[in-house]
């Protein structure tokens, strides 16, 4: 029974440990997406007004690394009696949290696993009562949990993953997330993404003659001899909805009312021709210009000239009003036109206020914060014998490597030398016994 309990025990700490790490992860690299998930449930509370920014930001930062930690800790069994209380309370609160989340509905997409997976609400729930009974499991046989790092060697492993964890997430949010699971990452056909794919239908039709009931499709259908009885649908291939369903862009177009001498807003949808553009066109996103940054505005100015001295489009696509925009223009100096676009789809397409986008033929071609735009000055030639022009190569291999390098091959560097000085202690306690054993038991004889 012993031997069970310890087996089911570290089963149950291996599901808990990497759903947290995993979990956290996705969290910790993609901050500015964690913030608008917890907005949404402030605003669901009517609290969307009520909770600063800065607070809801440094609640995203620091949940993803509690979740992060705590799934790591698991793993190596440190401080194997608070970690696990403390995993079971902080899966108790998500628990609850998710049970109200599938009674009220209050979001469609609790975000536990930010944008890398998508899980219905009743989904989420399951998962966390499976986990949260694997934690119980956990915490009642603690000492069960098989260590992986001896106890003076446990706080090098906390403060690396503290640290590691911290600043991935400053890092993304001051540039873009590491890994983007949205359907507008580089690479991505937003033509396609649009459009979606229509469900294939056959339809069958029963006919009758001379009391005999066949059935036919379109391409056999028979005669006017047959009767029609019913006819019955069924989908041969299911369909693929669409990735994108708000991309809208709307040109502003401000005209002086002379009788009146205020300005009228006209609005002109030129989403299909930024789509189906055949050539570059650069959209500079702001969900919301009174909260974006202007320090580098003198950048995004010399990249619009570059876009008139060689004929490319630039638009800036924004949620806010004309209030917001004037605002920009007189902070900025800006003369590129501006464009109105939902919010929620401005904030889902780029991590940062402002961000600045490249498209060719519909396609998005780079992506990059306003902390990291290209630099104006290297751009002497046209995009098409650039860099900057083409879709960088495939480098989710090269970052998951880099990932290996500085965080995971450490620690099993550690662990390994930590299990080999542990094994070296037990060998020489094993031979000085051994050596003890004839001495003692001469001293017996005698």
């Amino acid at each position: 029974m012993s031997k069970l309990n310890t087996i089911l025990v570290n089963i149950c700490r291996l599901l808990v440990s990497l759903t947290l790490i995993f979990s956290g992860f996705v969290k910790a690299i993609d901050p500015l997406g964690t913030q608008y998930k917890i907005q949404d449930y402030l605003s669901a509370l009517s609290l969307g007004n009520v909770v600063p920014d800065w607070l809801t930001l440094s609640t995203s930062v620091l949940l993803s690394a509690l979740e992060f930690s705590l799934g790591l800790f698991l793993l190596f069994a440190i401080h194997r009696r608070f970690v696990s209380r403390l995993t079971l309370v902080f899966m108790a609160v998500m628990t609850f949290v998710t049970l109200w989340v599938w009674i009220a509905n209050p979001v469609k997409d609790c975000g536990c696993f930010g944008d890398a997976i998508v899980l219905t609400n009743g989904q989420t729930f399951l998962k966390n009562v499976i986990l949260l009974a694997a934690t119980i499991i956990i915490c009642l046989w603690p000492l069960r949990m098989v260590r992986f790092i001896s106890k003076t060697n446990q706080w090098i492993v906390i403060y690396y993953t503290v640290l590691f964890i911290i600043i991935t997430s400053i890092y993304c949010l001051y540039n873009l997330p590491i890994f983007d699971f949205r359907p507008y990452k580089e690479g991505s056909d937003l033509r396609k993404a649009a459009m979606g794919v229509e469900p294939q239908l056959e339809t069958t039709f029963i006919l009758e003659k001379d009391g005999e009931r066949r059935e036919f499709t379109l391409d056999n259908y028979p005669d006017s001899t047959w009767t029609f009885i019913d006819s019955k649908t069924k989908v041969v291939k299911p369909g693929i909805e669409p990735q994108i369903h708000d991309f809208f862009i709307e040109e502003i177009d401000c005209v002086a009312d002379t009788s009146t001498g205020k300005n009228i807003v006209d609005y002109n949808d030129i989403t299909e021709d930024i789509l189906n553009n055949e050539g570059y066109t650069f959209l500079l996103i702001s969900p919301y210009l009174e909260h974006a940054d202007d320090s580098n505005f003198g950048d995004i100015d010399q990249i619009y000239e570059y876009c008139q001295d060689y004929g490319y489009d630039f638009y800036c696509l924004t949620s806010s009003g004309e209030k917001g925009i004037k605002r920009w223009r007189e902070l900025t100096g800006a003369e590129y036109p501006f464009c109105r676009s939902d919010g929620t789809m401005l904030k889902t397409v780029i991590r940062s206020n402002p961000g600045l986008l490249l498209l060719h033929d519909g396609k998005v071609v780079r992506k990059w914060s306003h902390n990291f735009l290209p630099d104006a000055n290297n751009m002497k030639d046209k995009l098409e014998n650039l860099e900057i022009g083409h879709t960088p190569a495939n480098s989710v291999p090269n970052k998951v490597v880099r990932i290996l390098l500085w965080f995971v091959l450490p620690l099993f560097i550690l662990t390994f030398a930590d299990r080999l000085w542990a094994w070296t202690k037990w060998v020489r306690r094993k031979k000085k016994t051994t050596e003890d054993t004839p001495e003692k038991n001469k001293e017996k004889e005698k």
